[in-house]
């Protein structure tokens, strides 16, 4: 079996309006297509990818996320162009959003490139870039962070 992608992925927010704000704007940048938006969620599609977001349950109303505590680290859209890396950081800086580190190169594979940053909540979100097949490319050594 090979899996065909992520089909979804839901999180819950702590200021469900807020980040519904956020992803309201993030999320049709990105190309995906707003399915649902109503009551305590909001869900696009796009990319062979479904991305949602929802309330809190009353008694977790106003939690914040935390970086590295069990659960979720982060989540990476992947574009097909670089620039396109550069393009959304400047739409990330024109709506607000915090930015964790601007675009740069880094070694997680050959020619990576990305932005961190955060949603109200700070929940991390990257879009990276990685030419051609990345560490599953002849001759990578397919090893996460290794050596260039």
């Amino acid at each position: 079996m090979e899996i065909n992608g992520v089909a979804h992925i839901f999180i819950t927010a702590g200021d469900f309006e807020a980040s519904r704000a956020f992803y309201r704007q993030l999320l049709p940048f990105l190309g995906l297509k707003p399915v649902l938006d109503a009551g305590n969620t909001y869900y696009c599609v796009g990319g062979r990818t479904g991305f949602a977001v929802r309330a809190p349950t009353p008694e977790h109303e106003g939690e914040r996320f935390v970086q590295n505590r069990v659960g979720l680290h982060h989540v990476c859209f992947r574009v097909r162009e670089r620039e396109e890396v550069d393009e959304a950081h400047a739409f990330l800086v024109s709506i607000g959003a915090t930015v964790v580190h601007p675009p740069k190169d880094d070694d997680w594979a050959p020619g990576y490139y990305s932005v961190l940053f955060e949603d109200p909540d700070g929940v991390r979100l990257e879009i990276n870039y990685v030419p051609g097949q990345g560490l599953l490319a002849p001759g990578s050594s397919g090893h996460i962070g290794a050596p260039l």
